[in-house]
């Protein structure tokens, strides 16, 4: 079941992020891509989101370790009422494991959250190029 999940999750993020070379990359389908990772954290699918990510992001942080901390993050907020994408970045990392090195994309956004109404959160979501040639969800940090 969990690999069907995985293969699920990877092919849907794989349908809005396609099979692209690095040069190929367009930001308007990393911001829907973002998006739909994190409306999965709204919607407490955290596990569903670390099963289908990248093999380096799951190298880093075991499952229940993500999903704790990702939780312990975000129920102080509340509910998300205003999202919108302010920035997108690329980037090469190169590192001597080969499941962290590559091409990483970084979409940010400006939330404001129902427990945090008189601010704005960055939510920051990566993706990685993973050897495959398909984007995979592989980070998300508040800011």
């Amino acid at each position: 079941m969990i690999r069907m999940m995985k293969l699920l999750l990877a092919a849907s993020l794989a349908g809005w992020l396609g099979l692209a070379a690095a040069q190929d990359v367009e930001p308007s389908d990393m911001v829907r891509g973002g998006l739909q990772a994190i409306q999965m954290i709204d919607q407490a699918k955290v596990g569903e989101l670390w099963d289908g990510a990248a093999a380096g992001a799951r190298k880093r942080a075991p499952r229940a370790d993500f999903i704790s901390q990702v939780t312990k993050a975000r129920a102080p907020l509340g509910a998300a009422q205003q999202r919108t994408w302010v920035a997108v970045n690329r980037q090469v990392v190169n590192d001597a494991d080969a499941d962290l090195t590559g091409q990483y994309v970084s979409v940010e956004y400006e939330t404001r959250f129902a427990n945090k109404p008189t601010a704005m959160v960055r939510e920051l979501v990566s993706f990685h190029l993973d050897r495959d040639g398909v984007w995979r969800f592989s980070g998300y940090v508040l800011r």
